[in-house]
């Protein structure tokens, strides 16, 4: 798929691998529609880019889920794209895990990821395709401490996105996974509960333009997946 002239849904596209990914698309000559709860984020967002909407949207509200992938068709009149972008982190030791607060984020990152993808799957097949890229996390493929929570909920949304993909490649549509390693972004200042990791020799974070740059390139390429995990930290 090319990038120029599609329309693109980044979800949570406030900041960090959203927004970066948003400017990205938009750059290569997308049209981008800019979800996420911070309207005055995304409405600021979208004044820089050169053919955006933003659409305040809550992906743990199914109604404001739809209403999102309805204002896009309306806009664009279609859906090619979809950076399934929500989520936050849970860094504590398993036993000190609240419940509440693992119940809370796999509501955002596993029940509003499937939530978008199924606002947007009818769009796509009635279109004739499309394409989207859920945005897991590297600590599913190896074992840091503190991240089992958070971890466990980013696995369920790997297996979604692996039958998904077997399930709907009929109808043109293509799911893929992005496994990002530590990331310069706000996300470790907004955790559910616990602290972020400390930044150790070899562990520095990536950027959030080099994330966006590989979601771009899973959409043009369609690969099952990209993993930035470094090789050396990979579970065997």
């Amino acid at each position: 798929m090319r990038i120029q002239g599609a329309v693109v849904l980044v979800t949570v596209a406030s900041s960090g691998i959203g927004a970066a990914t948003a400017r990205l698309a938009a750059a290569r000559g997308a049209r981008v529609v800019l979800a996420a709860r911070r309207r005055e984020r995304i409405e600021a967002l979208a004044k820089e880019l050169p053919d955006a909407v933003a659409v305040r949207t809550d992906v743990t509200d199914t109604g404001q889920v739809s209403g999102m992938v309805d204002a896009a068709v309306e806009h664009y009149g279609r859906v090619d794209v979809l950076v399934n972008n929500a989520g936050q982190g849970l860094h504590v030791p398993v036993e000190d895990i609240d419940l509440d607060d693992l119940r809370a984020v796999f509501e955002l990152n596993v029940i509003g990821a499937l939530a978008a993808l199924q606002a947007v799957v009818p769009v796509m097949r009635r279109q004739g395709g499309g394409r989207i890229v859920n945005v897991s996390s590297g600590t599913t493929l190896f074992t840091p401490s503190g991240t089992g929570g958070y971890a466990a909920t980013k696995a369920a949304l790997n297996m979604l996105s692996s039958v998904a993909r077997a399930e709907l490649a009929d109808d043109g549509i293509v799911v893929s996974t992005i496994y990002p390693f530590v990331t310069a972004t706000e996300f470790h200042e907004a955790l559910r509960a616990g602290a972020g990791p400390s930044v150790r020799p070899g562990m520095e974070p990536q950027s959030a333009e080099h994330v966006a740059e590989r979601i771009l390139e899973l959409v043009e390429s369609g690969d099952e997946q990209s993993v930035l995990v470094p090789e050396r930290l990979l579970r065997r």
